[in-house]
């Protein structure tokens, strides 16, 4: 029974080594997939950010960049969220969420739509790529240190089980100046 355990202790200290040593492979694809798709867009930060002048080419300077563009944006609608502003643009140019106030488009008749939504539109859609490219890089550094969690109990328990479930009664054997002495168990 003891060689089954020791036999079972080092396939799963080689299925742990394994997947931790996978682990590290994938994460450090993950980072650089992320590194190489940001810089891929050749975004550099403006003089006002965090990373004036810098290309943006990690998830960490991602995620300085999307605030700088929250910051932009709300300086364009004067302080406002998307949520805030009117929908429509009224003759004033003031706005209202009502469509019978709303100025019409001359050819179509329609309501005319508050341009400025669209900056907060289109801010949305870029600060969510941005902080999502900073979400899979944070995410490809658990995976490696996982990994290398991992790997380490792999090694861990492939210690164990050659060292505690080696099969008892091994002997040494040594000698003296008189002659032999008998064979003795080495504990382990």
């Amino acid at each position: 029974m003891s060689k089954l355990f020791q036999y079972a202790g080092i396939a799963a200290s080689v299925a742990l080594i394994a997947f931790g040593i996978g682990a590290v492979v994938i994460g450090m694809n993950g980072r650089d997939r992320v590194a190489t798709e940001l810089g891929r867009e050749q975004i550099v930060g403006t003089p006002d950010s965090t990373i004036p002048n810098q290309l943006v080419n990690s998830g960490s300077e991602a995620q300085a960049f999307a605030k700088v563009m929250r910051k932009h944006t709300l300086e364009a609608t004067g302080g406002k969220t998307y949520a805030q502003m009117p929908q429509f643009l009224t003759a004033s140019g003031k706005g209202t969420s009502d469509k019978a106030a709303a100025a019409k488009d001359p050819k179509s008749g329609a309501p005319v739509s508050n341009p400025a939504r669209t900056i907060w539109v289109t801010e949305t859609a870029l600060t969510t790529a941005l902080n999502t490219a900073y979400f899979a890089e944070s995410m490809a550094t658990f995976v490696i240190a996982m990994g290398f969690a991992l790997l380490l109990t792999g090694l861990g328990f492939l210690v164990l089980s050659l060292r505690v479930l080696r099969v008892p009664g091994a002997v040494k054997q040594s000698t003296r100046k008189g002659g032999v002495k008998p064979a003795v168990a080495v504990p382990h």
